[in-house]
């Protein structure tokens, strides 16, 4: 057997992807999408809201720099399965601590390299977003077809419960507490922890069928909704509960957490064709004017001609007009659909975290 064709990408439709096994032997199913940035593999492997997604990397070498403990956004790797062009066996980092394919097998992660991945991204923008299989079954195409086929689409799938903690938690302990923020977790990053630590907030980590009553009884300055996977508009356990909450406490949504707070003020969603999957997309300010360099991660928009008149557009996509953020000031809410916890910047979004503590004072 070729050692470069003992694995297979098959899409929805049928296009066929054939390439190197180098992660867990097995198989997987989810969307495949791909992600232009040129490092940040580990953020990526560990990001929840990836659950159920084949991700593909479009930088030609991945694994530069090994795999260490501290770049992770949560407790294992979460993606469906991984894709790269090449594979770096031997990284260079006084950090390292693991290859890239000896983390991806011991966290039992599927991934192939040696693919086009220029043609499978293209392939991607051309057509969009859709399911696919990697698998280590060559000589089963015609059947993979066909398996592929009934795979479910993103579009309905609430993925949350799958991501959320199962009990209340802190994960990063703070002295002396300056503010007392609840988070609901939807697939929450923990660099969003490590940011709210910083400016002396504590952050109680709630599961997702936590119920309104419990949420108050704790007394929280705010309310923080999370990123995470899925459809929003078919998360509807979480907009029953936003709905509730909303203009008893400030609250401040990021990603999954901006439509989900979106949809609770009455907003509709929509899916995009490909989606936001980047380090590097140009968002502008409204009220600035100033342009931000953003980290995106999602799938789904809010239609910005479904916005209540109270809610305001605060950020803009520069390169697709979708929209980037909303404030409502008179029920005190903020959210951003990218990741100002992200650095690619590497300091331009950071400012929100310190916008919503000046929401709840």
């Amino acid at each position: 057997m070729d050692f470069r064709r003992n694995a297979v990408l098959i899409l929805k439709d049928g296009t066929t992807f054939f390439g190197r096994s180098i992660g867990f032997k097995g198989e997987t199913w989810g969307e495949v999408v791909f992600n232009t940035g040129m490092t940040g593999y580990q953020e990526i492997l560990t990001d929840p809201s990836y659950y159920r997604q084949i991700v593909v990397m479009t930088y030609p070498h991945i694994g530069n720099y090994g795999i260490n403990e501290k770049d992770v956004e949560s407790d294992s790797p979460k993606v469906a399965g991984f894709v790269m062009r090449e594979v770096c066996d031997y990284p260079s980092n006084s950090e390292s601590q693991k290859s890239i394919r000896e983390y991806l097998i011991d966290n039992r992660i599927v991934a192939i390299d040696r693919v086009d991945t220029r043609k499978l991204t293209r392939h991607i923008r051309n057509y969009g977003a859709m399911m696919g299989i990697i698998s280590h079954r060559i000589d089963e195409i015609e059947k993979l077809k066909e398996e592929v086929n009934r795979l479910p689409n993103m579009e309905g799938l609430d993925l949350t419960t799958y991501v959320s903690t199962t009990n209340q938690k802190v994960v990063i302990p703070v002295e002396n507490p300056k503010y007392n923020i609840v988070a609901l977790d939807y697939g929450i990053k923990w660099n969003i922890l490590r940011l709210f630590a910083e400016r002396k907030a504590k952050v109680t980590i709630l599961p997702y069928n936590i119920s309104e009553d419990e949420i108050l009884k704790l007394n929280p300055d705010g309310i923080f909704i999370s990123n995470g996977p899925g459809d929003p508009a078919a998360t509807i356990h979480a907009i029953r509960l936003i709905s509730k909450l909303i203009g008893k406490k400030p609250m401040f949504g990021i990603c999954l957490g901006h439509q989900l707070i979106s949809l609770a003020l009455g907003a509709k969603t929509y899916k995009l064709k490909f989606g936001h999957h980047a380090v590097n997309h140009p968002v502008k300010n409204l009220k600035t004017g100033k342009v931000e360099i953003t980290s995106q991660n999602h799938g789904f928009a809010v239609d910005i001609n479904t916005l209540p008149k109270e809610v305001e557009v605060s950020h803009i996509n520069l390169n697709d007009k979708s929209i980037e953020g909303i404030v409502c000031e008179s029920k005190k809410i903020m959210a951003v659909q990218y990741h100002p916890e992200a650095s690619p910047g590497p300091h331009d979004s950071s400012y929100l975290f310190d916008e919503f503590l000046k929401f709840i004072e």
